[in-house]
This record gives structure tokens, C-alpha cells and sequence, in this order.
């Protein structure tokens, strides 16, 4: 991950010790993906503060270990049906951390370079590569979506029911078919993105 983007993640570990030390120690102790999950939370207003807490739980919710089926976020009643719970989940994580690295690269692009910001063309071209980063970390996530998609898909969990997580199910199939395809808007953000730095790069500074 390139630098811009680490000195942002060092003021989001800075909040989460913030956070920890804020409760006293016998509160809600948090260990698995369920519980990390419920940590994240859509905001009125998208700050780059507010994504970047948002990321973190999203990231530990990756890493921590499923709670017991008992406490899913679905009705779990046999083994196939935690399997495809399973999937669901990890898939359903990396999308919500493709949005959130695009809200977050949309705090920096520019989507346009107007002449009179020629005076602050370097600051200008350093937001444009931390944006880049944001997308491309964006696409990531997209690669690690895809497949635990497929593994949701696979013709023996096709038929598998979990009424609770019905939107993931139908995220899945939408992406087995082509109509959810992040790769898409992520290229397309990443093109516009060029075309505004190399005009960026082409003016002169009147200093």
C-alpha cells in the first residue's frame, strides 16, 4: 500500500485506541466477524475520518473468526446452510470495503483541472495518487468478492435459503450474471482520474 494511504490508516489506529481506552474493561468484548460487523455503520455525512473507522472494522471483521452458528446473523439449521453463510458474509465484507475505498478515493479525486488551480498543481497531483490508491485497493476487494461469489454460487448451494441475508444472496447473483460489476465503475474511475492528472501535468505554474 502506497505511503499516502498508511499516514491515514495511522490516524485510524490512533482512533481505535481512542475508542478503547474511552470503555472501561469488562464492556462488550469484541472477537468475531459478526461482532466487528456490527461495528460498522453508514454516516449522514461521509467524512474521511468516519470511512476510515469504517475500513478498520471492516478489515477485522475479515480476520476475526465466525461466531458460533447460534449467533450468525442468519437462521443456521444444518452444516450446508453455515457453508453458504460463510460465503455470503466474506463476499458481502469485501463489497462493503470496495464502498468504502471509493467513498474514501472520492475525498481526494478531482474531477476536473481547472486552470486557475495551476499555482497548486503538485498538492493537486498528490490528492489524485492518494485517490488512485483508494481505487485501486477498491479493486482488490472486487477480486476477493468474485470469489467468494462463486463458492456462494456452486450448483450445490444454489437452492440453499437464508431468508435473513436475502440481499446478499441477491448481490451474488447479481454478480454471477454481470449486472454487479464494480470492476466497471472502478475502471472508469481510474481512466477519468488519468485524464485529470495529465492535465494537471501539462500546466505551468505561474511562480
Amino acid at each position: 500500500m502506497k505511503t499516502p494511504l498508511k499516514a491515514i490508516f495511522k490516524k485510524a489506529i490512533f482512533i481505535f485506541v481512542l475508542f478503547s481506552v474511552t470503555f472501561p474493561v469488562n464492556a462488550y468484548y469484541v472477537t468475531y466477524k459478526e461482532q466487528y460487523y456490527r461495528l460498522f455503520h453508514l454516516h449522514h455525512i461521509q467524512s474521511p475520518d468516519d470511512i476510515i473507522e469504517n475500513i478498520y472494522w471492516l478489515e477485522q471483521a475479515l480476520k476475526a473468526p465466525f461466531a458460533n452458528p447460534l449467533f450468525a446473523l442468519a437462521k443456521i439449521e444444518n452444516e450446508t446452510q453455515w457453508e453458504k453463510y460463510r460465503y455470503l458474509f466474506m463476499m458481502h465484507i469485501n463489497l462493503k470495503m470496495i464502498e468504502q475505498y471509493l467513498f474514501l478515493g472520492n475525498q481526494w479525486n478531482k474531477r476536473n483541472a481547472f486552470f486557475y488551480n495551476a499555482p497548486w498543481r503538485d498538492q493537486n497531483l498528490e490528492s489524485l495518487e492518494t485517490a488512485e490508491t483508494c481505487y485501486r485497493a477498491a479493486l482488490y476487494y472486487w477480486d476477493e468478492a468474485l470469489n467468494w461469489a462463486e463458492k456462494a454460487n456452486e450448483r450445490r448451494l444454489r437452492w440453499i435459503d437464508l431468508p435473513l441475508v436475502q440481499h446478499w444472496q441477491d448481490r451474488a447473483f447479481r454478480i454471477e450474471n454481470g449486472s454487479l460489476n464494480y470492476a466497471r465503475t472502478i475502471e472508469r474511475e481510474l481512466q477519468s482520474l488519468q485524464n485529470v492528472r495529465e492535465k494537471f501535468q501539462s500546466m505551468e505554474t505561474w511562480y
